[in-house]
């Protein structure tokens, strides 16, 4: 009989096997694997190069359809192999002490299991993630970059170490127009390379887009990506993306190629595809990307990305309370040029057809106001499921970036993304339950009856929900309002005594106060300034800053006070107050 042992009684009973010149990515995980193996029986595990049995050997394969990211875990004779891409045998080390009962909830919070006794199991597991190119960008796992490749993340808003597994680098991030051809160079001698909008070519911040039929704004951009590239020779991504804003080109040129192509998309393609083109042969492995956003959001009839070109489909204008391929509102369809309109699964669909590789931008939390509790619990698997149904290779979900974090649950909300981006079909609600009964402790049962209240009452009265609504809808009126503030009492009863969960169930409930504050302010006209004081004095004693996505939580005051909905009514454009500050 084989024995299994890894450890008895607190004693090391197999050693942790590398190759002397093993990559670093392999040193990392045999270190982690040493270290979770020692909280978990106490014993002091080796890391050696010599083959002596028993032992965990750990790998590093090349030119395998393991790729970088995908991993192995095979038991024989007693002895087990982590093999994997310079991501994946970290991925399959931490995978092992998932099996062993480890769970890596939050940087703050991990479950190690203790056992003086540990058994290897019969393994034989192979797991390769359908997308290569999995990101959010909840600030735990930005600033804890180690914890991200915990949780399998590999987007450049990590920025990952390469010793730690590295991560998919971009050059430029969305939105470059401004970068390609910069008003502050051209504008005043070239108006002709902006767009004609309205029977003008208005250049303002971030407010203008490009056009895209002028031969000399093919010949700049060309130069300016190609700058770029060389300015960051790891990069393997660049985007070429119109700016975050409307108004795209209505010249006679332009107009005649939207509607041939039956969408403005097909023009902004043409022009990525020469861009991608023209450097492809000094720039092989880069892969041009660029937006499917607002007005380009539907694909085009006749042009298609080429093989390096990828296209990031953007679902803003989607309702978030149901899924995607069900939501029936009507005002989340988009005109096409001939005046006909879509859906955004439709055009998900669409772009699945023509593109060789396709991301996702998809949005996890009200921007407007980050406390509002945002009911997509049970729409983020079915979307995620949708996406890869339809050639998606990779997806970011934008949610709540502010310095300090936020409320709404936002620590679980980043823990099942992270599940779901790895695999689209996890066991969600095991990974729900585990985590809120081990963050929350006892007050872990009224967490999920508050969730499940809210997830409740969007579905049965068909409530539609956007990423930037004020709170308005009716699962925020003051009836539902006490049901969750009823339950989340019970919580906090439940924990009493309990400083730790105690203070995560009393974080959670500010996103109730500040929904309860802002409606009585917009609503009734009504300011309890005692009331205020205590929520911001609270909010900031969290460690928490920003309520709204583009301003400080002072502006978001002085808007409270000024009974205007955001602080960003007082600047022409939404991201002039500039850096973080509570």
């Amino acid at each position: 009989m084989v024995d299994r042992t890894i450890a008895k009684d607190g004693k090391p009973c197999m050693s942790i096997l590398v190759e002397i010149d093993a990559p670093e990515q392999v040193k990392y995980a045999a270190s982690e694997l040493r270290y979770y193996l020692g909280l978990m029986t106490g014993g002091n595990f080796e890391i050696g190069s010599e083959s002596s049995e028993p032992f965990i050997s750990l790998k590093m394969v090349d030119n395998s359809d393991l790729g970088e990211d995908g991993f192995t875990l095979v038991t024989k004779d007693g002895n087990l192999t982590i093999s994997g891409g310079k991501r994946g045998v970290i991925y399959g080390t931490y995978e092992l002490l998932e099996q062993f009962g480890c769970r890596f909830f939050t940087p703050e919070c991990e479950k190690v299991p203790v056992t003086k006794t540990l058994l290897l199991p019969e393994l034989n597991i192979k797991q390769i993630p359908v997308l290569e190119y999995r990101e959010h960008n909840y600030i735990d796992l930005v600033k804890h970059t180690k914890f991200a490749v915990k949780r399998r993340l590999n987007g450049g808003h990590h920025k990952i170490r390469e010793k730690h597994g590295g991560h998919l680098s971009y050059a430029w991030f969305v939105h470059t127009f401004e970068q390609m051809v910069p008003p502050k160079l051209y504008a005043q001698d070239h108006p002709e390379y902006y767009a004609f909008v309205n029977g003008k070519r208005p250049v303002q911040r971030g407010r203008f887009q490009l056009c895209l039929t002028n031969p000399d704004v093919l010949k700049v951009s060309i130069q300016s990506v190609r700058q770029a590239l060389l300015d960051h020779p790891d990069a393997r991504i660049i985007s070429v993306s119109q700016n975050d804003w409307g108004g795209n080109c209505q010249c006679h040129t332009c107009q005649k190629v939207d509607e041939e192509e039956g969408s403005p998309s097909g023009l902004l393609l043409r022009f990525v595809n020469s861009i991608a083109e023209a450097l492809e042969p000094e720039f092989p492995n880069v892969i041009f990307d660029t937006l499917a956003y607002m007005y380009t959001r539907q694909a085009p009839r006749i042009t298609k990305p080429r093989h390096n070109v990828c296209v990031r489909l953007c679902s803003i204008e989607c309702c978030f309370s149901h899924p995607f391929e069900t939501c029936d509102d009507e005002n989340r369809l988009i005109r096409r040029p001939d005046g006909t309109y879509s859906s955004f699964i439709r055009d998900l669909e669409e772009w699945g057809k023509i593109c060789n590789r396709m991301y996702i931008w998809d949005y996890t939390t009200c921007f407007a106001h980050y406390p509002t509790p945002h009911p997509n619990w049970n729409v983020l698997q079915p979307n995620i499921q949708a996406m890869v149904r339809n050639h998606v290779k990779g997806v970011f979900e934008q949610a709540n970036g502010a310095a300090g974090g936020g409320t709404d649950f936002n620590e679980l909300r980043a823990y099942i993304i992270s599940k779901l981006l790895w695999d689209p079909d996890t066991d969600v609600k095991k990974h729900m339950d585990e985590f809120i009964d081990y963050y929350y402790q006892d007050a872990g049962v009224y967490i999920k009856e508050y969730i499940k209240a809210l997830t409740d009452k969007v579905e049965k009265d068909n409530i539609h929900v956007g990423f930037n609504d004020h709170p308005l809808a009716e699962y925020l009126e003051e009836d539902m309002l006490d049901v969750y503030d009823t339950l989340l009492d019970k919580a906090q009863d439940a924990v009493a005594g309990n400083p730790l969960a105690s203070f995560r169930v009393f974080k959670a409930m500010l996103s109730l106060r500040w929904v309860r504050i802002k409606r009585k302010s917009m609503l009734q006209g009504i300011l309890d300034t005692e009331e205020v004081r205590d929520f911001f004095t609270d909010w900031q004693s969290c460690g928490l800053t920003r309520i709204d996505e583009w301003v400080s939580a002072k502006t978001t005051h002085r808007a409270l006070l000024s009974r205007v909905w955001r602080g960003t009514q007082f600047y022409d454009h939404w991201a002039e107050e500039g850096g973080e500050e509570f």
